[in-house]
């Protein structure tokens, strides 16, 4: 069965802190747009975050950066 997140669990997760970033992420990154469940109501699901997020580059650590 699949999960469905509002933005209240992308933001819960720690994945986005605000929309305007949401829809820049959308728009330029690859983000998935979601779809709609009402006129104001934008989910996505568990497997479309989890994609997006393993297909983001990893973090460097400062070591690595020098």
């Amino acid at each position: 069965m699949t999960t469905f997140l509002r933005f209240k669990d992308l933001k819960a997760r720690g994945i986005v802190t605000n929309w305007p970033t949401l829809l820049d992420w959308i728009k330029d990154e690859g983000f998935p747009p979601g779809r709609y469940f009402g006129p104001n109501t934008r989910v996505w699901s568990d497997e479309e975050i989890d994609c997006w997020t393993a297909s983001r580059p990893l973090a460097r650590s400062e070591s690595e950066a020098a």
